[in-house]
């Protein structure tokens, strides 16, 4: 006889066991809320789709909620952010885990979300699609059977599916199954199952791993990997040659990371594409003073093979910027986007978009070589999203998580910027501990970023 269906708290402690430290986790509603109360605070990022990053487990008095709208204690360190920037770390590549409650899995990994069997010919999956097409790893967290006694795993999903072969691994009440390319393999029983049991109520084919072994639910330590490093040098090290690079700033010294731009200097990589609103104006412009740190000092260092900025040209003919001399003298390449649509590429970016429609621009050189579509009668140019390798950034204030305080117009370029690389690094003048900066005071979420450093009191911006 099969033994006892698992509750929802083994399910989560099994659920938990494909979490690693540090790790970006989607929670969706349903089972998948009651994992945080059965994993140590501070290891992981929780995200739900109500906009709460850092989700601790239930709190009945808590004002935050998860994604089934239940209230939850936020961790230290979490904060709060709005649908639109939810949805662009869910489709943005920005999660590691997304762990869903589907009704159905198929064998090719299909899934149909419990919400959409619940509202017949509505077909409501919620942000479930989101979390799957943008997670690294999904995991289904689900009952085996439905109460009707139907399986829930099946050859073919009966409703028109939410996610096309992006199931990784199933956890039911009766086992854990693996997606393969070449259907569902059995690798973990329930205690007091057998592979038989678990074969008789799947309907759909299972093949038997070799190593089948019966599920544990000892929850791993998660320990928050150290993002703080300690200095320019040591935190821009593996910036390879050729590298695209967000540098933030505007046009004057605010919002530049001026310590790292040394540091990426003194490293001295080579063939570097920046992506910047400007390309080192700061020292010709009237907002800036002759010596000042800004893009000059690796263009001059002949670091930079390009750069796309907005207005990458000095406001005085008579004083050319670093830049301007390089390009005219054919050491470096250009390219000019207007500032909104450089704001916007960035973003889309970051949010898993890779290309928008914009009337800026068109019917201009900037809209040569571009794909053009009228729409509702007005001409519009196809813009695409951009990526970088590594950025670097000027925050004020962070706590060791990497959540990112900014000061006054400083804020520009910074936020949009960290989440569109692969690498990216805070330059701040302060460093707390987690949970001293207050949640509705974050712009950046630390889930963005990869290193901080901590700007000399003892270093000026001025050479």
């Amino acid at each position: 006889m099969p033994g006892t269906l698992l509750d929802s708290t083994a399910m989560a402690c099994r659920a938990a066991q494909e979490l690693f430290p540090g790790a970006v986790v989607a929670l969706g509603m349903g089972l998948p809320g009651y994992i945080p109360s059965e994993v140590p605070t501070g290891g992981v990022w929780f995200i739900a789709d109500s906009g709460l990053l850092g989700n601790d487990g239930a709190d009945m008095d808590s004002d935050a909620l998860d994604a089934g709208g239940n209230p939850v204690a936020m961790a230290p360190g979490g904060s709060f952010a709005g649908i639109v920037d939810i949805g662009g770390i869910l489709r943005g590549g920005h999660t590691d885990v997304a762990v869903i409650q589907p009704s159905q899995v198929a064998s090719n990994g299909d899934f149909v979300h419990w919400t959409t069997e619940e509202t017949p010919d509505l077909f409501a999956s919620g942000s479930a699609v989101d979390m799957a097409y943008g997670a690294s790893k999904v995991v289904a967290l689900m009952p085996h059977n439905n109460s009707s006694d139907r399986s829930n795993i099946v050859m073919e999903c009966s409703f028109p599916v939410d996610g096309a072969k992006q199931v990784d691994i199933i956890i039911t009440t009766a086992g854990v199954i693996k997606v393969n390319r070449d259907g569902l393999e059995l690798v973990e029983t329930a205690p007091g199952w057998t592979v038989e049991d678990v074969v008789e109520i799947t309907h759909a084919p299972l093949s038997i791993s070799p190593d089948v072994k019966e599920m544990k639910f000892h929850v791993p330590e998660l320990i928050m990997p150290d993002k703080v490093f300690p200095d320019a040098i040591s935190a821009l090290t593996d910036v390879p040659e050729g590298a695209t690079v967000n540098v933030d700033g505007f046009a004057g010294p605010g919002g530049m990371a001026h310590y790292l731009m040394t540091g990426l200097r003194d490293l001295g990589v080579r063939g570097l594409k920046l992506i910047s609103n400007t390309a080192g104006v700061a020292r010709v412009s009237a907002f800036g003073s002759p010596n000042i740190i800004d893009h000059s000092i690796l263009v001059e260092n002949h670091q930079v093979a390009k750069a796309t900025a907005s207005y990458p040209v000095s406001p005085s003919a008579s004083r050319p910027s670093a830049f301007e001399n390089a390009f005219n003298q054919g050491e470096t390449e250009l390219e000019v986007v207007p500032q909104g649509t450089l704001a916007e590429r960035l973003r889309s970016g970051g949010a898993g978009v890779a290309a928008f429609y914009t009337p800026t621009g068109a019917g201009t050189l900037l809209a040569d070589g571009k794909e053009t579509r009228d729409i509702d009668g007005r001409e519009y140019i196809l813009e695409m999203g951009m990526q970088a390798d590594f950025c670097i950034i000027r925050g004020h204030k962070a706590d060791t998580l990497g959540n990112v305080v900014y000061k006054g117009t400083s804020r520009n370029f910074n936020p949009v910027m960290a989440t569109t690389a692969h690498t990216t690094v805070v330059e701040v003048d302060e460093i707390v501990e987690p949970g001293q900066l207050n949640p509705e005071e974050i712009v950046t979420p630390g889930l963005f970023i990869d290193r901080i450093v901590l700007r000399p009191t003892d270093f000026s911006a001025y050479l």
